[in-house]
């Protein structure tokens, strides 16, 4: 359970990611994801893991300075699935979206075999610059006001109704009544404003980047992935 944004400083231990993990997030993020297969298992999974995804976005931070443009990209892209699917839901339709809002592959890195303990050779500044969190802390820092409201209640521990894509599963399996519908507007926004931070990395729009847009992405991997780690790496860092 979280106390998200309590005052109870976090062991800069509590997320730390392996030689070969940063190594495989460093081919990855040089141009891997828009490889098509690569792509295409990750529309499978809703993009990684929680520990990868979270993962994705620290590495993307510490060597890109908060550029986030890949990442931009395909949470748009599953978004704007989850949208599709949230639009033609009704009374019949359940089952439909059920299925198909599940994970139909597996996490890449994990089934490469990255995880916690995978070794690589890799230099030791790579290894530290890709474990430093402060550029991932800042981004979550700015960003807060507009991501914590998205926050899934289960994952947080709170009484929030707002459900990340595992636990509102998890709601219609019960028979929740509504569980997709109540979501509707909230997946809406989080798409609306991530389409015009992915756009504020286009030419002619450099300008147009606010913290409102940039927080629609923690917002959308927080969605489709969860938010424990994340909040394990941010909760208690962050001043409300």
């Amino acid at each position: 359970m979280s106390n998200l944004l309590g005052p109870v400083p976090i062991s800069p231990d509590a997320f730390q990611l392996s030689p070969g993990e940063i190594a495989f997030l460093w081919w990855f993020i040089q141009g891997g994801i828009m490889e098509p297969e690569t792509r295409s298992q990750m529309r499978k999974a809703w993009g990684l893991c929680e520990r990868h995804a979270w993962g994705w976005i620290a590495v993307e931070a510490a060597f890109r300075s908060g550029y986030m443009h890949g990442p931009a990209i395909l949470y748009e892209d599953l978004m704007e699935r989850v949208v599709a699917f949230f639009d033609v839901y009704g009374p019949m339709q359940t089952s439909r979206v059920r299925w198909r809002l599940r994970e139909r592959g597996p996490c890449l890195m994990c089934e490469t075999g990255f995880g916690s303990h995978s070794k690589a050779f890799v230099d030791e500044k790579r290894i530290e610059q890709g474990r430093d969190l402060l550029q991932f802390r800042l981004f979550a820092q700015g960003t807060c006001p507009y991501w914590r409201k998205t926050v899934c209640g289960v994952c947080a521990g709170t009484d929030s109704t707002v459900r990340c894509r595992k636990h509102l599963l998890e709601d219609a399996s019960l028979g929740s009544p509504d569980c997709f519908q109540s979501h509707k507007d909230f997946v809406n926004e989080v798409l609306r404003n991530l389409v015009k931070f992915a756009r504020s990395f286009v030419w002619g729009f450099h300008d147009t980047r606010t913290e409102v847009d940039a927080a629609a992405l923690i917002s959308a991997v927080g969605w489709c992935s969860g938010w424990e780690t994340f909040l394990s790496i941010v909760d208690g860092g962050i001043t409300p």
